[in-house]
C-alpha cells in the first residue's frame, strides 16, 4: 500500500468508528471499473454491494441528478414533488400489484416499514404481530431488522432484541409451516438470499409460502433490496416465480448510489398506513427519485434485464469451469448476475487474491465468494475478468 491510499486510510482509522476495515480507497468509477486514490484501476464485481446495476456514473443518471439538483433538492413530505410521484407510479406499473408506495432512504428502513405495516394490519386483525423470517436471511441493521435477520453474528451484543420474530429454514416449507402460530401476521423472505450465501428460493418453496399465506391470511413480504432492480433478469426477483407478494421492498440499486428505499404494496394493503402512521423526512427525495427514474430508463432502453440473463449464463459457465478445474471449489449458485462461488474453506483468501488480480468481489454466507457485476457488463470485459479469476484461483488452489 502506498501514497495517497495509506494517507487517507490513516486518517480514516483515526476518525471513523471501526465498523469496517477498508484496504482500498476508491476515488472514481465508470461503468464496471473503479479507480483508487493512487490511480490503480480495478473491475468492480461488487457494484457497491448490489447498488450500481447500471454502472458507476452512468451518463443518464448523472445528468438526471445534476438537472434535478439545479431545480429542487428537498421538499419534505409536507409537500409533493413530481419526480417521486412519477417514480411511485412507475414502480406500481412495473410490479403489476396495483398498490401504492412508501419511500424511505435504505433497505433497512424499507424492511422496517414493511414490518410496521404488517403489524399495524395485524393489530386490527386478531392482534397478530409475529413475522416468520428465514435462517441465513438478511434484512438490515436497525434493531427490528437485526431481530428479523436470523443470523447470530449480527445480533450479538444487542439484547434484548425486539420480540415478534420466529425463524424457519429457507427452502423448507414444513419448517415455515411449523413456525406459524395464531400470533403470526406475515412471512418475510428473499427470493435469493444474498448475504446469506447467494441461495435462490426453489419454485416449490415460493409457491408454497404464497399458498400458506393465503391459507392462514398472512402477508407475504419479499425483501428485494439486493436481488431487485433487474439483477436476476426480471425487475424484481419474485417475478421469476409464479407468485405475487403482498409487500416487497427495494433499495440499493433503486437510485444507483443515491440513498433511497421503497416499500411497495398490493391493492389490499395499500391504505393500511394512514395519515401520520409512518414517515421519513428524506423519503421520496426529488434528487433520489430523479436518479431512480433514470435507472429505470437505462434498464429499459439498454435491455439490461435480458443482458443480466445472457451475461449471467456466460458467467455461470465460466465459474462452473473453475469448479471442475479446482478441488477447492464446490459449486456455483445464484440467478442472473447475482452469483456465488462456494469454497471449501475461507472465501476471504479468494477475495484477496481477486483484488490482487484487479477484481473486486465479496464474501457471503461464510464460504461463498459473491459476484455482483453491473448489468452493463459486456462479453469482452467478462472474458478479461474470467482470466483474472483464473489467476486468483490458481494462486489459492493451484499446485
Amino acid at each position: 500500500m502506498s501514497g495517497k491510499t495509506q494517507e487517507i486510510l490513516d486518517i480514516y482509522s483515526s476518525v471513523m468508528m471501526p465498523t469496517y476495515a477498508p484496504s482500498v480507497v476508491l476515488a472514481s468509477g465508470k461503468g464496471v471499473t473503479v479507480r483508487d486514490a493512487d490511480g490503480l484501476t480495478r473491475y468492480d464485481f461488487t457494484s457497491g454491494i448490489g447498488v450500481h446495476n447500471v454502472g458507476h456514473c452512468n451518463t443518464k443518471v448523472v445528468k438526471a441528478i445534476q438537472d434535478q439538483a439545479a431545480k429542487l433538492t428537498h421538499s419534505s413530505n409536507l409537500f409533493a414533488n413530481e419526480p417521486a410521484t412519477e417514480l411511485a407510479a412507475k414502480l406500481v406499473e412495473l410490479s403489476g400489484l396495483g398498490g401504492k408506495v412508501f419511500f424511505c432512504n435504505s433497505g433497512a428502513e424499507a424492511n422496517e416499514a414493511a414490518i410496521k405495516l404488517a403489524r399495524k394490519w395485524g393489530s386490527q386483525n386478531g392482534g397478530r404481530y409475529e413475522i416468520v423470517t428465514m435462517r441465513q436471511g438478511f434484512h438490515g441493521r436497525t434493531l427490528a431488522t437485526v431481530a428479523a435477520t436470523a443470523q447470530a453474528w449480527c445480533q450479538e451484543g444487542y439484547d434484548p432484541l425486539p420480540v415478534g420474530f420466529a425463524y424457519a429454514d429457507f427452502n423448507d416449507l414444513e419448517s415455515v409451516r411449523a413456525a406459524v402460530t395464531d400470533k403470526t401476521v406475515a412471512i418475510m423472505l428473499e427470493a435469493v438470499q444474498g448475504e446469506g450465501g447467494v441461495t435462490p428460493a426453489t419454485e416449490e418453496f415460493m409457491k408454497g409460502v404464497r399458498a400458506l399465506c393465503d391459507e392462514k391470511n398472512l402477508l407475504m413480504i419479499c425483501d428485494e433490496v439486493q436481488c431487485g432492480m433487474g439483477r436476476t433478469g426480471t425487475w424484481f426477483a419474485w417475478q421469476g416465480y409464479d407468485v405475487k407478494p403482498d409487500l416487497f421492498t427495494l433499495a440499493k440499486a433503486l437510485a444507483d448510489g443515491i440513498p433511497m428505499g421503497a416499500l411497495i404494496s398490493n391493492a389490499k394493503f395499500a391504505d393500511v398506513f394512514t395519515k401520520s402512521a409512518h414517515g421519513s423526512t428524506f423519503g421520496g427525495n426529488p434528487i433520489a427519485a430523479a436518479a431512480a427514474l433514470a435507472v429505470i430508463q437505462v434498464i429499459e432502453e439498454e435491455g439490461l434485464l435480458q443482458r443480466a440473463v445472457e451475461m449471467g449464463e456466460l458467467f455461470r459457465e465460466a465459474l462452473q469451469g473453475f469448479v471442475d478445474k479446482y478441488e477447492g471449489l464446490l459449486e456455483v449458485r445464484g440467478n442472473g448476475l447475482l452469483l456465488g462461488l462456494v469454497v471449501d474453506g475461507d472465501p476471504a483468501e479468494v477475495v484477496e487474491a481477486l483484488k490482487a488480480q484487479g477484481v473486486l468481489a465479496l464474501v457471503a454466507g461464510g464460504n461463498v465468494v459473491r459476484f455482483l457485476p453491473p448489468l452493463v457488463l459486456k462479453p469482452e470485459v467478462l472474458e478479461d475478468v474470467t482470466d483474472m479469476i483464473d489467476g486468483a484461483l490458481d494462486c489459492v488452489f493451484g499446485e
